[in-house]
């Protein structure tokens, strides 16, 4: 999966009602994915994981617990390539999620759900870049 048809998913997948948590937008994205190769599942998790690994900054989260930051980050990508970009473009974008404690952490497991729904094995998932925060080195350097 490339990032175009990353945000692509995101984008179908969006709920016409109110998701504050992207409850059900991680919902569909799970659906989804389960219906498609295993592939697609693993492609999300890289791009997933790439996303997340971006807004990994002190910029962002230097005031944040790690959870907090994880699933504030997780709320910027479920709200989409344009509010995603927007962020990385100017950081006090980020802010209204982290005050607010808009969080989607169940976008996190939507791959995972996936993968397991799809091979019935519980997947113990390696990707390029690490989502967990402060695992940016770069973005933390100063």
């Amino acid at each position: 999966m490339n990032e175009d048809a990353f945000w692509q998913l995101l984008e179908d997948c969006r709920p016409t009602e109110p998701d504050p948590d992207a409850e059900l937008l991680a919902a569909t994205v799970t659906e989804r994915l389960a219906q498609s190769p295993l592939s697609l599942a693993i492609g999300f998790a890289e791009q997933l994981s790439w996303a997340l690994y971006q807004l990994d900054r002190r910029e962002y989260g230097q005031d944040l617990s790690s959870d907090a930051f994880l699933y504030t980050r997780a709320a910027v990508v479920a709200a989409g390539r344009t509010v995603f970009d927007s962020v990385l473009q100017d950081p006090a974008a980020f802010a209204s999620y982290a005050t607010n404690l808009i969080w989607a952490e169940s976008l996190l497991y939507t791959p995972d759900r996936a993968y397991e729904r799809i091979t019935g094995e519980p997947w113990d998932r390696g990707t390029r870049y690490s989502y967990e925060s402060y695992s940016n080195a770069e973005g933390w350097a100063r």
